[in-house]
């Protein structure tokens, strides 16, 4: 495992501590039960209702492992009142090479979804606006190509 920080709000926080408690108390008791009811039909070897439970067992317990480490690694995003640099937290709106102005907010990786406009402080987009100021001009190379942002504002 990793020591690396995981940025997330205390809402993301939350919904990480929620998933985890899912998979330890309700999903483990189904596959438990699951794995119980397979056993009474026989044979193990030959039992594809054992295996199938097995193998999600072991993934469900991945899962578990994960989201501890995650939950152990957090960071969680407090913004702070610089509107002028771009961090972690911030809602910062640019215009891009085409005159088209956009707004995103940068947050961790656990919570980012493009198609809502919170993109990832990981991603090749966030990396280029991490530490840039209210004014400067990033330039983002895409799958299309390179592409030119100008920070309007940072909230």
């Amino acid at each position: 495992m990793t020591d690396k920080k995981f940025y997330v709000t205390e809402e993301g926080l939350k919904q990480l501590e929620l998933e985890l408690k899912e998979l330890k108390t309700v999903k483990r008791r189904e596959l438990a039960e699951r794995i119980q009811e397979a056993k009474e039909l026989g044979d193990l070897s030959e039992n594809a209702e054992y295996i199938e439970a097995k193998e999600e067992q072991g993934f469900v317990e991945a899962q578990i492992l994960e989201l501890e480490q995650r939950i152990k690694n957090c960071a969680i995003i407090s913004h702070k009142n610089n509107t002028e640099t771009v961090e972690v937290g911030s809602t910062i709106t640019v215009k891009n090479s085409d005159s088209e102005e956009m707004t995103f907010t940068i947050v961790g990786s656990s919570e980012s979804s493009p198609a809502d406009k919170l993109i990832s402080n990981e991603s090749p987009l966030g990396r280029a606006f991490i530490g840039q100021n209210v004014g400067e001009e990033v330039t983002v190379e895409t799958p299309g190509g390179q592409v030119k942002y100008r920070i309007l504002s940072v909230e």
